[in-house]
């Protein structure tokens, strides 16, 4: 709120949902009759976002030939739009983002070097958000407040214990992948509370290659959860059933659940 662009436009660009045919068209512009379809001339993403800022998304998906042309833009302070015998002149502040670890792009020939430097003047690192283990239920409560709202759902929370289990995975796509869980549980998901038997068996696995802190019996947990979760679908939450299926007396079988954080369905029954 203190930069002087604050109410200037902020234009946002995913770089990675842009057909390379289409993305230089995009991000500078056509004038009519550049190319088939262009018929009209169109502003592009660094014009609308003159005197404001515009947010490069996944930056490092850009194609070498891009990333050249968004150098020169960076360098000469101005645009040429596909098609005209100019540049126009644009004022504009570049925020990048990538998931990508752009010294390793850099190494492999996919990022050229001279534009990470020119866009690497402030870095900020966010941790992936299995280290931000506190940020999970916020996240995860916010995204469903959203959906609820979005899909006309009503009122939705998640248990303590589905916010357990979510709190305990590591979570490989970040928040994407939270935030895409949380919308198909507000879809699918009959009950207005959210139990951990809502939650896909991968939810429940211990990722090793990423938790340095999982020991033998987070793994052995985790087995039993995903173990448990699916023997309990195969027979509709029948316990009897699944107690059978398992291997289990059915008070034992409820105990289990109760120890593995998994609550027992409102249509389970005995019959």
């Amino acid at each position: 709120m203190q930069s002087h662009r604050a109410n200037r436009p902020f234009v946002e660009v995913n770089c990675a949902a842009i057909p390379e045919e289409l993305i230089e068209s995009e991000l500078f512009g056509h004038r009519k009759g550049s190319f088939t379809g262009a018929s009209e001339d169109k502003p592009g993403k660094f014009q609308r976002a003159d005197e404001g800022t515009i947010f490069l998304d996944e930056v490092a998906d850009m194609s070498m030939k891009t990333q050249a042309k968004v150098l020169r833009v960076l360098e000469q302070q101005s645009v040429e739009p596909v098609g005209a015998g100019s540049a126009i002149a644009v004022d504009v502040r570049v925020i990048a983002a990538t998931n990508k670890r752009l010294e390793d792009e850099i190494a492999r020939g996919a990022f050229r070097e001279d534009l990470f430097y020119r866009l690497n003047v402030i870095p900020f690192v966010v941790p992936p958000l299995r280290e931000r283990k506190p940020d999970i239920p916020v996240l995860a409560r916010h995204f469903l407040a959203e959906f609820s709202r979005e899909y006309s759902r009503g009122a939705r929370q998640f248990s303590p214990e589905a916010v357990e289990v979510l709190t305990r995975y590591t979570w490989p796509g970040n928040v994407r992948e939270l935030k895409n869980l949380v919308e198909r549980l507000v879809i699918i998901a009959p009950e207005d509370c959210i139990e951990p038997h809502h939650l896909p068996p991968e939810i429940f696995r211990v990722d090793r290659d990423n938790d340095s802190s999982a020991t033998l019996s987070d793994a052995r947990a985790a087995y039993e959860r995903v173990f448990i979760l699916r023997k309990l679908e195969e027979n509709q939450w029948n316990m009897t059933r699944t107690a059978a299926a398992v291997g289990l007396e059915r008070s034992h079988l409820y105990r289990k659940m109760k120890s593995l954080g998994i609550a027992v369905a409102r249509s389970s029954h005995d019959a």
